[in-house]
């Protein structure tokens, strides 16, 4: 490995793309005969047909094809899931560096990312603390010293030589008062690279990927300019939104967009290009949507249900009255049972809002009517929850439901012996996760499909769901705050019903926003509340070190926290790259109390119940959204002690700040995704992404909300203008559109 970007090696920075359940899901899509809503990204590699380019490179050219690209660097690109010319380009970049002059030491400025030319000073201290290695050095120039931090980089020693210059970049801040012979910054993890190598880079925007081990970022970024150079004929990418939709929106044209959004000259190039990308991404969710829409309309149930005693009792039963919005909801679920037209219905509550409830009184319903009902959770340990529920709730109230849990980790004769149950109607309320969809699983007489945490699902599998019953009611539950304005365009084919009202009682979170020199004083709290018995949980936003300075991630931080706590302090590790059955095994271990920390990535947003955690600790709290620190919040509280929530922010600066001092103010969710969506507005290019909740490639539906809303009105206009799909202005978009509704944009998380 060269000197040059020695750091910058490019591990594993995203979680990967489709699992196996949403790939058995969107297979079982095909085979209905109905049109596939499972899709990913903009599809590039579904528009070969359309964009051939004769003896040159188009879409479905093999990656082993670019020059650069052999067999072992394809192997390392398969594991992204990139195969060919198209799904590189459909990879887009997370961000951008610009790439700034270097610096003299003195020219240093906290807690902003500097690149600084300087000369290695001493040889380097290489110290392991247990598994981790740590390596420091001091480098400095005639203005000032500073000190640098390398962990689990010991190969660092040979190339770090005394004397040795070279351009450090990284994050940058203080160390102690200046003086001649003391630190006066300290970087931790910079990239490092040769003063000539770095000197070619200084003053462009480099895009940065997300990388799995092996790959660099350079390598990436290497194999996308030869594609596009590939490319060379203008009408390669044919353009298929008309101009008339262009110039209205202020659109580029696809070809530009594609290579602006992999090499712009500047922020301004990046932008145009990211609206052009985002908006077709969300027109082909939206005409989607559109074709739900229609088809919901006329969606009839094969018998309609009754009002039945059993949910008076078991509501007169319960330990609490329901909320008053509790109450309307349920009316609402209700009414819609006893109606001709299958209900398709959303329910969006707060965290501990009481939505679970109203879902076990629907499916009560149905199992006095005679039917079944199905409950489809995202993980393992949320569907095992919700089945020990409503078998203490049959025990406590003697009620005629018949539970079922049907998981993917169960055994061969298990699966077959749920199968049977589900089949016979033996059983009549089926729980489970993404089994509860495979083809081998038939149901009696399915009249209700309920998803939990619906946005970990997407619409495939909602019908997927739905089509195992004919006419079937669906409903599904979210606790993702998503403003108003937002929700009725994102949720367009549904009747949304808002559960805005808590429980009375429930003990409020104690939060609190402080910068990164807090972090010891939060250590010292973290010990407190374990030797009082509770649980914690550290997040943080990226599984390994990488791609950008100044964040933590799971794998070195939970090597920190084994430096500075006890031995006797228990520490897991979670994040969505795990195998499901292992992630499922920390959970378990997390919830039975075998575990007393758990450092994570934003996989624990939903999907794991622990009343003794008493403590949710997010590091880079800026890098996410308020929505998600939101839900993240929620994870704790659920107890009777008292919890609390740290969030600790890198960048203090006043806007950052300011947003984050919204959660010191408010647990009222809604209240806090409407203030984000004002806070940040529409376009920010380098806003934090909302990940995990709404999961479009490019898109994100609160700094493009404008965009959002936009593309909403246009398939709007398009279905109104022309039901029949022939006007001949539509028609490239229609084919587009057909190839994209196949293989386009991610509805997993819609």
């Amino acid at each position: 490995m060269t000197a040059g970007a020695v750091i910058d090696r490019n591990r594993r920075l995203s979680e990967p793309s489709e699992s196996p359940a949403a790939r058995q899901s969107h297979a079982a899509g095909q085979k209905s005969g109905r049109p596939k809503t499972e899709v990913k990204g903009t599809s590039l590699m579904d528009m070969r047909q359309s964009a051939q380019m004769g003896a040159g490179m188009d879409f479905g050219t093999q990656l082993t094809a670019i020059k650069g690209v052999g067999e072992k660097t394809a192997a390392l690109f398969a594991r992204l899931h990139i195969s060919d010319v198209g799904e590189l380009l459909e990879h887009y970049p997370r961000g951008y560096d610009f790439m700034e002059p270097p610096v003299f030491v003195s020219g240093m400025v906290p807690e902003k990312i500097c690149a600084v030319r300087a000369a290695v000073i001493g040889n380097p201290s290489v110290k392991r603390v247990r598994s981790l290695v740590i390596t420091t050095v001091q480098a400095g120039d005639a203005t000032g010293l500073f000190r640098i931090t390398f962990f689990g980089l010991p190969y660092l020693k040979s190339v770090l030589k005394p004397g040795s210059v070279h351009v450090f970049r990284g994050f940058c801040r203080a160390a102690g008062e200046k003086s001649r012979q003391t630190a006066s910054f300290r970087m931790e993890q910079p990239a490092v690279y040769k003063p000539e190598e770095y000197a070619g880079l200084a003053g462009t925007f480099q895009p940065r990927y997300a990388l799995t081990a092996g790959l660099t970022n350079r390598t990436v970024a290497k194999a996308v300019r030869a594609a596009l150079e590939g490319m060379e004929k203008e009408d390669a990418f044919r353009e298929f939104l008309p101009e008339e939709v262009r110039s209205r929106y202020g659109l580029i044209s696809w070809a530009d967009a594609l290579r602006q959004i992999h090499c712009p000259n500047g922020p301004g190039e990046a932008a145009a290009a990211r609206r052009r990308l985002a908006f077709q991404e969300f027109l082909a969710f939206f005409l989607g949507l559109q074709r739900l829409k229609e088809e919901n309309r006329v969606r009839k149930v094969k018998e309609v249900l009754h009002p039945v005693p059993d949910t008076d009792r078991l509501l007169a039963g319960l330990p609490y009255r329901l909320t008053g919005a509790q109450a309307r909801v349920w009316k609402e679920i209700e009414r819609d049972l006893c109606r001709e037209n299958a209900m398709n219905r959303l329910v969006q509550g707060d965290v501990g809002s009481g939505k679970t409830i109203l879902a076990i009184l629907a499916l009560l319903m149905c199992a006095a009517n005679g039917k079944q009902g199905c409950l489809m959770a995202p993980t393992e340990v949320l569907a095992c929850q919700h089945y020990e529920m409503i078998g203490k709730l049959k025990e406590d109230y003697g009620l005629c439901v018949e539970p079922l849990l049907l998981t993917g980790s169960m055994t061969a004769k298990e699966k077959r012996e749920g199968y049977r149950k589900a089949a016979s109607g033996e059983a009549n309320v089926i729980i489970g996760t993404h089994a509860l969809i495979q083809a081998g699983v038939e149901y009696k007489d399915l009249a209700l499909a309920v998803t939990d945490e619906q946005h970990r699902f997407g619409v495939r599998q909602r019908e997927t769901l739905a089509d195992k019953g004919e006419g079937c009611h669906v409903l599904v539950m979210s606790a993702t705050p998503i403003p108003r304005t937002l929700a009725i365009v994102l949720y367009g084919d549904l009747h949304v019903s808002v559960v805005d009202e808590l429980p009375a009682g429930r003990r409020p979170i104690k939060n609190c926003v402080v910068g990164t020199s807090f972090r010891p004083k939060v250590y010292s709290f973290l010990k407190k509340q374990v030797a009082a018995g509770y649980q914690a949980y550290c997040i943080c936003p990226m599984v390994e070190e990488g791609e950008m300075e100044g964040l933590e991630n799971v794998t070195d931080y939970a090597a920190k926290l084994r430096a500075v706590l006890p031995e006797t302090i228990r520490i897991g590790v979670l994040h969505g790259r795990m195998k499901p059955g292992e992630k499922n095994r920390i959970m378990e271990d997390f919830a039975a109390g075998h575990l007393d920390i758990l450092v994570s990535t934003t996989v624990i947003e939903v999907g794991i119940n622990v009343p003794n955690a008493t403590v949710m600790m997010v590091e880079n709290a800026e890098r996410f959204g308020l929505a998600q620190l939101h839900q993240l919040r929620g994870r704790v509280g659920r107890g009777d002690a008292q919890s609390y929530c740290i969030f600790l922010a890198s960048n203090e600066n006043e806007q950052t700040m300011k947003r984050l001092q919204i959660l010191n103010t408010s647990n009222d969710g809604f209240h806090i995704a409407n203030e984000d969506l004002k806070l940040r507005g529409p376009g920010d290019l380098f806003g934090v992404r909302q990940s995990g909740l709404l999961d479009f490639k490019i898109g994100d539906i609160y700094q493009d909300s404008d965009v959002l809303l936009a593309a909403g009105a246009l398939a709007e206009r398009i279905a109104a203008e022309d039901p029949g799909r022939s006007d001949h202005r539509y028609l490239p978009l229609y084919e587009w559109e057909d190839s994209a509704w196949g293989n386009s944009i991610d509805f997993r998380s819609i």
